[in-house]
């Protein structure tokens, strides 16, 4: 492997896993209902455009009402997915879907004043867009979960170096679509999903954080940095080598995270059966 894309960020290990499904990014139907949420506002937006000025001012409030709904509706999916994918999660701090599903109840309302006079039918209106807005998202994640009997502060610690690692791999998938290679961007994704079980790990049990927290830092903030100026110097000039290199990088990775990710889980089963041995002995004196 060559020495641009590697040095201190490129550690060598062996033992590398497949990827398991249960580490791939969720996708929903929620996600895709989410973004047709966009659409609407456009056909307020026209019928907004085409009437006199007061009716027009309602129109262009429903469409901003509507569109902040789907933005808040988008971001409390994309939580909701996150909050599903691991094991160990503390509820979103702020419910998104509900106070989207608000927002569009007042946008149905503002829309529904600029053909009906009087705030009754217009209210009622809303009142039901709220509701099947509910009922198509759901409400958010209402209490943490798998938090019982563990640490808060070390949970708290966790997200963070997780949500930081996510942040690293978000700007590897971003800079490898500037060079224009489907195979690479499926590399890459498939990297984004052995460092996720890492992460799931860590989530499982707080206290590998300490094993893992170069990983979750050093190494993918080494990994997006190099995907970074690899994209810009393969897209000006498609150099076989160049790739080649950059692959053999994202293997090293890649196995090496499953080494520890493989670790961490070896490490765990020790730990239990000192755990269970100790039990017994004590449930034997008991006795």
């Amino acid at each position: 492997m060559a020495e641009r894309f590697g040095g201190k960020y490129s550690p060598k290990a062996t033992g590398a896993e497949p990827v398991s499904a249960a580490t791939a990014p969720i996708k929903t139907r929620a996600a895709f209902l989410a973004a047709v949420l966009y659409v609407l506002p456009v056909l307020f937006a026209i019928k907004a455009f085409r009437s006199a000025p007061s009716v027009m001012m309602l129109g262009l409030a429903a469409v901003a009402l509507m569109l902040a709904a789907a933005w808040l509706t988008q971001q409390g999916v994309r939580a909701e997915e996150a909050y599903a994918a691991r094991r160990v999660a503390k509820r979103p701090a702020f419910p998104r879907k509900i106070f989207g599903a608000a927002l569009m109840g007042a946008s149905l309302v503002a829309a529904g004043m600029m053909s009906q006079p009087g705030l009754g039918l217009p209210v009622l209106f809303g009142m039901a867009g709220a509701a099947l807005h509910l009922a198509a998202f759901g409400l958010d994640p209402m209490a943490d979960k798998g938090m019982q009997g563990i640490d808060g502060f070390q949970v708290e610690r966790v997200s963070r170096a997780v949500d930081e690692g996510e942040a690293f791999l978000a700007g590897m998938k971003d800079a490898i679509l500037r060079a224009q290679d489907r195979g690479l961007e499926a590399r890459v994704e498939k990297f984004a999903a052995i460092a996720r079980g890492l992460f799931r790990q860590v989530e499982n049990d707080p206290g590998d954080l300490t094993a893992a927290r170069k990983f979750l830092t050093v190494y993918l903030m080494g990994a997006r940095d190099a995907t970074v100026k690899f994209a810009d110097a393969y897209a000006q000039a498609r150099d076989a080598k160049l790739r080649a290199d950059y692959e053999a990088l994202l293997g090293d990775l890649e196995t090496t995270f499953a080494g520890r990710t493989k670790a961490l889980l070896q490490n765990d089963h020790a730990d239990l059966n000192v755990e269970i041995e100790v039990l017994r002995e004590r449930l034997a004196l008991e006795s």
